[in-house]
């Protein structure tokens, strides 16, 4: 369930749900500050607060905001994301589903693969899924880099995952 899906569910459960969303939407899943979001929505910091800490309820106008701008920063609207193919242990260690490179929000999708084959059906499928680069082994990044359209970045033993994700995105810029 998308961040966005999960604040627009807590809207209608209660008003001490949408702000418990809300708050660890924008701090864990956007790794933002309120004021930073609120900037980014904006909406002026201070009706963010007074939202965030009960004193005042949001009004449609600034509920469209909140969820227009979570939207864009979690990168749903386009479904622009960065994919990441590798045997489930690698995919286990990456604690981020979101990152900040470049001053832009990358949103990171897994892909599992256990042989090449599935390696490179997942790249396919990850390309169509919308995928704006793509991070994998080397064994299979030579294959995939010439059937998708997409940057391919591989995962090299002495680089970390996280880097080889940083090299693809600034490929996107």
């Amino acid at each position: 369930m998308s961040a966005t899906e999960k604040i627009i569910d807590a809207v209608f459960e209660s008003d001490e749900d949408f702000r418990k969303v809300l708050s660890s939407t924008i701090k864990e899943e956007l790794n933002m500050n309120v004021a930073e979001f609120a900037e980014h929505a904006d909406i002026p910091a201070s009706t963010l607060y007074k939202i965030m800490s009960g004193k005042r309820e949001p009004n449609v106008k600034t509920l469209r905001q909140i969820i227009k701008t979570v939207k864009r920063l979690e990168g749903s609207e386009k479904g622009e994301f960065i994919a990441v193919i590798a045997a489930r242990p690698v995919l286990d260690n990456i604690s981020e589903t979101k990152r900040k490179i470049c001053g832009s929000l990358c949103t990171i999708r897994e892909y599992s693969a256990t042989s090449m084959e599935e390696a490179i059906i997942a790249a396919v499928r990850a390309e169509r899924d919308g995928a704006k680069a793509l991070v994998c082994a080397p064994i299979v990044s030579p294959t995939v880099e010439k059937i998708l359209r997409i940057p391919v970045a591989t995962i090299m033993p002495k680089n970390s995952l996280l880097e080889a994700i940083e090299v693809v995105a600034k490929k996107i810029n």
